[in-house]
């Protein structure tokens, strides 16, 4: 099959737009990644924008950040030196930061001008509670990312990153993750909080990178024990596909998608045939129920098939990309071409801003629209970067 390997370039030259608008700007504070611009007019996000302007600062994109910025480094290390060193350059001062703000073993959502945590409440925010056992997504990406940097730049420091990312999974076994961080944090949230796999899934996301690290060991047993949890707690028999949250009928595609990306980056080729054909099924009934219009829907009813809201945001086109390159080191299989080649029609087609270095983030029908997935800060190369270079370098060739 000649899919994903034609795209290859295609990717490539994306993802380098994308790293290059990165470097160019200016860093926040010293060191943080500013990605604080609009989509839709290409305007810089300034100081009346409110939360979207550059006195806040979203722990999620900065662990995204950091995360995109190692990876890059390691993967054009060998082919382009030179640009390697380049995002080395900015990775570090990043680092550097995110070490500091976490030397508690906590990261935060949102940040004040103080990097102070605070939650929105109201028409402004408040301070953040900061319980020592509850953890959440914002400790999850800043984790990953440190350990992806320490990994090439501070090896001494390693195992304490490796430490903090290893009470991140302990939590999500123990009931101390809390999924909603615009509410207080607190062990009884996290306790009353939704069976969701996210947090699961977001973890299985070090594995692989853990591997291309040389740490593959660090992933194991609970990367497997996290892909066994999923597919037994959440799989839908009848439907064949994953239910954020069991019983629940509102359907997040895009969630289940991303988790079958992360199960393949993991499983080694010529992996348990059953498993392999479980996850196959998961991505191929996710895509034929939400892929529509011009992308993956954000949430639909699985009894109605019926959207329950009318956006289609940019990020589960390019983790569909990722999952059916994936997919297909597992052997040729037509239906993860074909979807694959619809999910980078749709997403270079409908969403790329070629010349920009990022896409619209939410189309609906009509077409693009300001409404924010998850944080205003645009990807700086984690969803849409790493997931376009996993399958530029998964040619079932290669």
């Amino acid at each position: 099959m000649s899919w994903p390997a034609d795209s290859a370039d295609r990717f490539d030259a994306a993802n380098r737009e994308t790293l290059n608008w990165v470097l160019a700007r200016q860093p926040l504070a010293g060191a943080f990644l500013d990605t604080k611009v609009n989509p839709l007019t290409g305007a810089d996000y300034g100081a009346a924008d409110g939360l979207r302007g550059p006195d806040w600062t979203y722990g999620w994109i900065q662990g995204r950040g950091l995360e995109a910025l190692a990876s890059f480094a390691r993967h054009y290390a060998d082919s382009d030196p030179a640009f390697a060193e380049r995002l080395l350059a900015r990775m570090r001062p990043l680092y550097h930061r995110l070490v500091e703000i976490s030397a508690d073993w906590h990261a935060y959502f949102l940040y004040d001008a103080y990097m102070q945590p605070v939650r929105p409440e109201g028409t402004g925010v408040v301070s953040q509670t900061r319980p020592e056992e509850v953890f959440t997504f914002a400790d999850a990406f800043v984790a990953k990312g440190l350990v992806a940097a320490a990994a090439l730049i501070d090896r001494p420091a390693l195992p304490g990153h490796l430490a903090y990312l290893h009470r991140v999974v302990a939590a999500i076994e123990s009931g101390r993750f809390q999924i909603d961080e615009k509410v207080p944090l607190s062990p009884a949230a996290a306790a009353a909080g939704p069976d969701d796999f996210g947090p699961r899934m977001i973890l299985l996301g070090a594995a692989g990178m853990l591997a291309r690290a040389g740490l593959s060991a660090e992933a194991e047993p609970w990367a497997s024990r996290f892909i066994d949890h999923v597919l037994t707690h959440h799989f839908d028999t009848e439907l064949g596909v994953l239910r954020n949250i069991p019983g629940d009928d509102a359907f997040n595609a895009g969630h289940g998608i991303e988790f079958v990306g992360f199960a393949f980056d993991h499983l080694p080729r010529g992996a348990d045939p059953d498993l392999v054909g479980r996850l196959k099924t998961v991505l191929d009934r996710s895509l034929a129920l939400a892929m529509r219009g011009p992308g993956i829907a954000l949430s639909l009813s699985l009894k109605s098939k019926e959207l329950l809201l009318p956006y289609y945001p940019w990020w589960k086109l390019p983790e569909a990309i990722r999952a059916c390159a994936l997919a297909l080191r597992q052997g040729d299989d037509e239906r993860m071409a074909t979807w694959g080649e619809r999910a980078e029609q749709a997403f270079f087609d409908n969403f790329w801003q070629p010349g920009t270095g990022y896409a619209y983030q939410t189309l609906t029908e009509a077409g693009p629209v300001d409404f924010v997935p998850a944080t205003p800060d645009l990807d700086p190369g984690y969803h849409t970067g790493l997931s376009l270079l996993a399958a530029a370098v998964a040619c079932p060739t290669d």
